[in-house]
């Protein structure tokens, strides 16, 4: 094979490698929602936000939450179309609890949910804000961080002053 050849094949590899291989193209579903279920904005919040408002979310929308897990359970996994209703009422109910806590508790949310993200989601590196906003959202909104499954007469982790794998393990607040 000549020189000019090979430049030739190995310029063609270069020039297929560019391509894309996968589609970098947004997809939406234009398919309407039957009307019998309700319409609702969807949350538009990322990670961070959802992680930090996620137990006062759980606080509120407890019985939300109840009833779309049981109309999954009831469908034994088929229940896409049939638990729309029920979820529906969740994220209505999950965007009150951030709207209130954006009306209520703005400056402690937000340092919550940077230094969450700022940590790799990582809750124990984030305690003391985490205190300053259940702290703000117990006294304006009435909820309250509860961990399930936390043992009867145990301190819940989030309130005890030593944190073991935070890169600071000394007291939190």
């Amino acid at each position: 094979m000549s020189l000019i050849r090979a430049l030739q094949v190995s310029l063609s590899i270069a020039n297929h490698a560019v391509v894309p291989r996968f589609n970098q193209h947004l997809l939406y579903d234009t398919t309407p929602m039957p009307d019998d279920i309700p319409k609702v904005q969807e949350i538009g919040a990322t990670s961070a936000p959802l992680l930090s408002a996620s137990f006062f979310i759980g606080d509120r929308c407890r019985a939300y939450n109840d009833d779309y897990m049981k109309c999954k359970e009831e469908a034994k996994g088929r229940g896409e179309l049939e638990c729309l209703k029920e979820g529906r009422k969740v994220t209505r109910c999950a965007a009150s609890v951030i709207k209130d806590i954006n009306t209520h508790c703005l400056k402690q949310f937000n340092a919550h949910w940077e230094c969450l993200e700022n940590n790799n989601h990582h809750l124990w590196e984030c305690r003391k804000p985490e205190m300053e906003l259940n702290n703000c959202v117990f006294e304006k909104l009435g909820l309250k961080k509860v961990i399930p499954g936390t043992p009867e007469g145990e301190t819940p982790i989030h309130l005890r002053p030593k944190q073991l794998y935070a890169q600071y393990p000394g007291p939190q607040y």
